[in-house]
């Protein structure tokens, strides 16, 4: 089912379409002063007045490393009730580059207050580790949690995946992974979960289609996707681009997802910078016969800029937990 809503303040990336004319291909660097300004007013604009009756477990090494890149949150309704629920696994955004889970954890408790059981997963980032380095972890804890998540109150055989922006993209190829033998293979993962664990896929202006890096004008630089590439692979040259295209085509989730993925909820609007990337995922899911939510906001809402979702006060926000609570009861009934 997908509906289209048509105004209030909006957040970090409040711009006007004038504006995101100026905008056109921020390079990484820029993308990454900008969340690193932004990081700490954050956490603390989208966490206040925490959410009651959740309990949580914070901070837990799921590689035992003890670096932060690798802990996870874990949080659940309280009282426990009856059986075990269903599990949220969440992959925060920040384009690869930045980003932590503190600042969705009003979100995750949010879910949990509706009942299952979620999970805030932390992840290395590039460009210092590369996406294949960043899929590991987020396999690593899906391995975690398949062994643990049974004695926090979930049922490791009822997860749904989800993220936003670039987590979104990580949620959505781990997804795929399980069933696409050459993506595992490619980015050297033994997928940690059986595919019938994963009972469904949530994209919050997900970095769904890398086609649109392409585009001219669009918002990012090629150089996102170079920096996602193993170091030392970036193409140079008079076939530099024909390579990176090659290369974009294993970092998107359109190009795997086929008639196998489980149902998908998808929210975007037309302010999202990845809203056409998000707009094709729906239609190429349909195509393959996948059962698709979707929740798409016109440019009106002001409220709606790129994952708004995260920032609770907005109606527009409260409308997605609804909507998600709903998706994931359904999916893992």
């Amino acid at each position: 089912m997908e509906e289209r809503l048509r105004p209030r303040s909006g957040g970090v990336f409040s711009l006007g379409r004038r504006a995101r004319a100026v905008l056109r291909r921020v390079p990484v660097w820029a993308w990454r002063l900008l969340m690193h300004s932004v990081k700490n007013a954050e956490r603390v604009r989208f966490n206040a007045d925490p959410v009651p009756g959740v309990r949580s477990w914070r901070d837990i090494d799921f590689v035992g490393d003890h670096l932060p890149s690798h802990r996870l949150d874990v949080m659940a309704p309280e009282p426990a009730g009856a059986g075990p629920l269903p599990v949220y696994v969440y992959f925060h955004g920040g384009g690869w580059t930045s980003g932590d889970k503190e600042p969705l954890t009003k979100y995750c408790a949010s879910q949990a207050a509706g009942g299952m059981v979620v999970v805030n997963v932390n992840y290395r980032k590039a460009p210092r580790f590369q996406l294949g380095h960043v899929l590991q972890d987020a396999n690593a804890a899906l391995a975690w949690v398949r062994a643990n998540i049974g004695r926090l109150g979930g049922d490791p055989g009822r997860m749904v995946l989800g993220g936003d922006s670039a987590g979104g993209q990580i949620a959505a190829l781990m997804a795929a992974a399980m069933f696409r033998p050459l993506l595992a293979q490619h980015y050297r993962l033994a997928p940690a979960l059986p595919t019938a664990s994963v009972r469904g896929l949530v994209q919050h202006c997900s970095v769904a289609d890398f086609s649109v890096f392409f585009d001219p004008g669009f918002v990012l630089s090629l150089n996102f996707i170079r920096m996602l590439m193993p170091h030392g692979s970036a193409p140079a040259g008079r076939d530099a681009r024909l390579r990176l295209r090659e290369a974009a085509h294993y970092m998107s989730p359109i190009e795997w997802l086929d008639s196998r993925c489980p149902p998908v909820f998808i929210t975007t609007s037309e302010r999202d910078f990845f809203y056409r990337a998000n707009m094709n995922l729906i239609a190429s899911l349909r195509n393959h016969g996948v059962r698709v939510d979707s929740l798409v906001y016109g440019w009106e809402r002001a409220n709606t800029e790129h994952t708004w979702q995260q920032n609770f006060r907005f109606p527009e926000s409260q409308e997605v937990y609804r909507r998600l609570q709903s998706f994931i009861r359904r999916v893992a009934a």
